[in-house]
Order: C-alpha cells, then structure tokens, then sequence
C-alpha cells in the first residue's frame, strides 16, 4: 500500500522553491521561475478551486469514494505536472481496510484507485491530483497509483478478475496521457527510488499483466 507520502512528498506545505517566488527570485526578477510556480500553485488561493463535479469518475464504471484531503494534493494534472507512470500497488489487507486508511487524514498516503478481487474498481482520488502513494515526492506528481486487494505472499490473491479489470484500467490512462504500455512505464511501487516497499510482490504475473494491458489498449483503439 501506498505510504509516507506527505512525509518523503513534502506536499502539506510549500516548498523551498515555492518560497522563493515570493522572496529572493521575485527580487531579483526570474519572471519566468514565478510562473512556472504559480502555475503549478494557484489552486492554493483564496477563492480558487478547478471545477469538480461531484462524485464524478476518471475511469467509466468505477465507484468514487473521497480519500481525506489530508492525502493528497490538489494540482491541475497534466497541465502542471505531466503523468508518465502508472504504479502497481497491493492493499497488504482488505478492500475495507484500504478504503479507511485512505480516508484517514493521519493515514498520510492513498491511492489514485483501488481494484477488488472481483473486478470491481474504487476511485478515491482524481487523476488531476497527486495522491501520496509512491513515497517520493517526483513519482507522485508523475505518476497513477493502482492499489489491488490482497497481499504480496498469497498467490491467490490476484485473481482473473482483478487482473483484466486492472488492465484495462490502466490502458484507459495509458491512452489518457500517452504513456507507452511497457516495464519502463508500468512499474511496481518495489521500483521507486526510495522505498521499502517490496509490492506487488513475487507473485505478480507481469508479462501477463503488460500482455492484458496492451490487448486492452488495442481494443479501445
């Protein structure tokens, strides 16, 4: 499961570039670093907030369910930050368990969507913001996370299922963003710089998945 993102991410308060747009680069007049800043920090002001509609999905036949505010961070994906990633995740519990800790504001991590083992898909964060589920702050502005339910040593846990559900979930935001359908960008979270996280595990069948996400993206082609 996605963790420690606040932590490693740095997102719960501006950071030391943000700073500077309002002190030494705005002195010194680097017109251009304050744009890119504030582009990237508008939301933050007063009043300002993009449109969201209500329970509204990124991935037709998902279930919104809201993570804490606390676990992510607002952004205007991928005008702010480009996404080229998808990450590959499992729960270590639940699906029940994951949803809770996701709405837990002291929780400090979620996930962008969380697949059942029986197919069903849960979006608890929209794909325009940054959820805190890599640990490292460059892979979450970049980046999808996908949880599954179940845990790294039971084989079983990934099903039929989860594994066809998941794969073309993940070829709808490959197809979205125009992220190639490969190992070098369909990652598990074990692959972040940083972690010690070791899922999906031993038990995930990647050339499988890789193999069900292309078929599914040539499908909807």
């Amino acid at each position: 499961m996605g963790d420690g993102g606040a932590t490693n991410d740095g997102d719960r308060r501006l950071g030391r570039r943000a700073l500077l747009v309002g002190g030494t680069a705005a002195a010194v007049g680097t017109a251009a670093l304050a744009r890119d800043e504030l582009a990237r920090l508008w939301w933050r002001l007063p009043g300002v907030e993009k449109p969201r509609l209500p329970g509204a999905v990124d991935f037709r036949g998902a279930r919104w369910v809201a993570a804490s505010p606390a676990n992510l961070r607002h952004a205007d994906r991928p005008d702010d930050y480009g996404i080229d990633r998808v990450i590959i995740h499992v729960t270590q519990g639940g699906y029940r368990s994951a949803v809770k800790a996701f709405q837990d504001p002291e929780h400090a991590a979620a996930a962008h969507y969380i697949v059942r083992r029986d197919g069903r898909i849960t979006q608890m964060v929209r794909e325009l913001d940054v959820a805190f589920h890599a640990g490292n702050r460059e892979y979450n502005e970049r980046s999808v996370g996908i949880e599954h339910e179940g845990f790294v040593e039971h084989a079983s846990t990934f099903t039929d299922a989860m594994y066809e559900a998941s794969a073309r979930l993940a070829a709808a935001i490959c197809g979205r963003y125009g992220i190639p359908v490969d190992r070098e960008h369909i990652i598990g979270h074990a692959q972040v710089p940083g972690t010690d996280h070791t899922d999906p595990g031993p038990y995930w069948n990647w050339g499988r998945y890789v193999g069900l996400v292309r078929r599914a993206a040539r499908t909807r082609a």
